[in-house]
């Protein structure tokens, strides 16, 4: 039964995403919104409410460390995991805006939660710290692109196809309807997952942070690993699917984690294997990405191929780890 709250509770979160991206994306374009702010914004947003649902949701329920342990363990499978999948299949270009400002973030925020910890608790003000320095990253994201698509080579106005006719108000209203019934998926979705996980974590004996690190972190990625595989397969253009996974990774441990930590106790205490192990590699993962991206701004098939091997032995460590 547990298995599968848990699983159902996935595939709830999925489908709430994709209501939420889809329709977000389709109603922002109504509103003659440019497409790097829907990219930005809603698309972003969108992929990390599940994460954000779970956050609040465990940590009302004092599962803190299971929320934590997703956050991280998401934060592993973003940067090796799905990159690494994306580079195996087809080398990764990576544009220059992504080194300059977004991988910046990405280090800077891991950093911040691994310093945060290093005391073994986290607190009320640790999180209003991590969501305003997230809250900062993201408004300076969405005014960088909005200067550029005004003075850039971009031309300001949208194309035909992204800029359909204004329909009339019953198509507005449906569309806002569907995302606010994926957002109400995600809610339910989140609700489901927790029970299942944490009816696993009693049932093997576990601690909750392993099942956060483990099947909640790759369940909760599963609109990234979507977005970034179909683009892949396609054979199109990854901009925003690597601009997403770039973006997602600067505010899960920022925005999602410090927003979820203003619903728990005041403080929580933290898990040694969290502290020494796992929040590190973290932060490591980010930095690893410097030098991979600086060789030809790119990820190679190589590259990403070690990438998935370093994944597999971080989760056979921990599965290892469980079992002594």
């Amino acid at each position: 039964m547990n298995v599968l709250l848990l699983f159902v509770g996935i595939a709830a979160l999925v489908v709430g995403a994709e209501l939420v991206v889809t329709n977000g994306t389709v109603l922002a374009r109504r509103l003659r919104i440019s497409p790097i702010i829907i990219g930005l914004t809603v698309v972003s947003i969108g992929t990390s409410l599940p994460e954000l649902a779970v956050g609040i949701e465990g940590m009302t329920r004092g599962s803190g460390n299971l929320v934590i342990g997703n956050i991280v363990g998401t934060q592993i499978v973003n940067l090796l995991l799905i990159f690494g999948l994306m580079a195996a299949i087809r080398p990764v270009a990576i544009r220059g805006s992504t080194l300059r400002l977004d991988l910046p973030a990405v280090i800077i925020g891991s950093g911040l939660v691994w310093l945060l910890a290093s005391n073994g608790q986290f607190h009320v003000w640790d999180g209003l710290a991590l969501l305003a320095f997230g809250i900062g990253y993201f408004w300076i994201v969405v005014a960088t692109a909005r200067r550029r698509a005004i003075t850039g080579p971009e031309a300001p106005e949208l194309s035909a196809e992204e800029r359909p006719p204004r329909p009339g108000s019953r198509f507005v209203v449906l569309e806002v309807g569907l995302l606010l019934a994926g957002l109400a998926i995600i809610v339910f979705g989140a609700e489901w997952m927790l029970d299942g996980a944490v009816g696993i974590a009693e049932s093997l004996g576990v601690s909750d942070a392993l099942i956060g690190l483990t099947v909640v972190a790759i369940g909760t990625s599963a609109p990234e690993l979507a977005t970034a595989l179909a683009s892949t397969i396609k054979g199109g253009d990854r901009g925003i699917a690597v601009g997403n996974l770039i973006g997602s990774s600067a505010m899960n441990p920022t925005i999602i984690l410090g927003g979820s930590l203003l619903f728990g106790p005041a403080t929580i205490e933290v898990l040694p294997a969290l502290v020494n192990v796992s929040i590190p590699l973290m932060v490591l993962g980010a930095i690893v990405l410097v030098p991979i991206f600086l060789t030809g701004k790119k990820v190679s098939r190589l590259e990403g191929t070690l990438m998935i091997a370093a994944y597999a032995a971080y989760l056979t460590y921990l599965i290892f780890d469980a079992t002594q």
